[in-house]
């Protein structure tokens, strides 16, 4: 069906979700939260969609949240609360899918929210990052401040947030905000490229490696690796019971 604020298409066991407010820079609205909760979730619930491309029409990712929504409510935390009704960004965090951020121009606030909590993130050559919300009077709870200083280094994180100081593709980079970083037009087919590598694996190996990445991570080592070895043995059960294409040996011989 059509959505208002975003693209939504599919293609080869690809899901390919596009930001589609480019008349102001894709900025995120409780339209679109809608519009996200509605689409994360059917791509959760379609076991054909293998992995999710994340990215922006226009000059921009995501350029924060909608602030003429905050201009009409009656408070910031009334505001905020209404942005909150639907949990996208755990809808986000949670797929077991490979999730990937095609990410360009301007990625602010709830955008770059949004592109932390994929699995990994391609950027343009040009790309600015920043999180202005304690210029504003309040801090990032989409995930912003947990997110981030585990991707990067704890001074960084803690200098980015409480400066809001802007942060270039270079800088990016170097400090783990983004994966990779290529050129603006080789944006999509890189990320593209990326997504099709990781669906060529087993899908339940991808699965349970990433949720024994993200389970461990919050762990000591020790208990990590106990579920390692669990998640390992039942990729192992499902190999071994899984039948394989018979072979015929006897292969019929030429005739002199």
């Amino acid at each position: 069906m059509p959505f208002e604020t975003l693209i939504y298409e599919k293609q080869n066991g690809l899901a390919r979700v596009t930001l589609n407010r480019p008349e102001v820079l894709n900025v995120y609205n409780t339209r679109m939260r809608d519009e996200l909760w509605e689409v994360f979730g059917a791509i959760r619930d379609d076991p054909t969609v293998r992995a999710l491309l994340l990215g922006g029409a226009g000059r921009a990712f995501c350029a924060g949240a909608d602030l003429s929504e905050f201009g009409t409510a009656p408070s910031v935390a009334i505001a905020r609360t209404v942005r909150w009704a639907r949990d996208v960004w755990g809808l986000l965090h949670d797929l077991e899918i490979p999730t990937i951020a095609a990410l360009h121009g301007y990625v602010i606030g709830s955008g770059l929210e949004m592109a932390l909590l994929c699995d990994v993130r391609v950027a343009a050559e040009g790309t600015q990052f920043r999180f202005p919300e304690l210029s504003l009077g309040f801090i990032p709870a989409a995930a912003g401040t947990q997110t981030l200083p585990h991707l990067t280094r704890l001074g960084f994180s803690l200098e980015m947030l409480l400066s809001g100081a802007w942060v270039d593709h270079e800088t990016g980079l170097h400090c783990g905000l983004v994966n990779r970083v290529v050129p603006p037009d080789r944006l999509l087919s890189a990320a593209e490229t990326l997504a099709f590598t990781m669906m060529s694996r087993n899908p339940l190996a991808i699965r349970l490696a990433k949720a024994a990445i993200r389970c461990g991570s919050e762990l000591p080592l020790n208990e990590a690796l106990q579920i390692e070895s669990r998640f390992a043995q039942r990729l192992l059960a499902q190999v071994q019971t899984t039948p394989r294409p018979r072979v015929n040996r006897f292969k019929h011989r030429r005739r002199s």
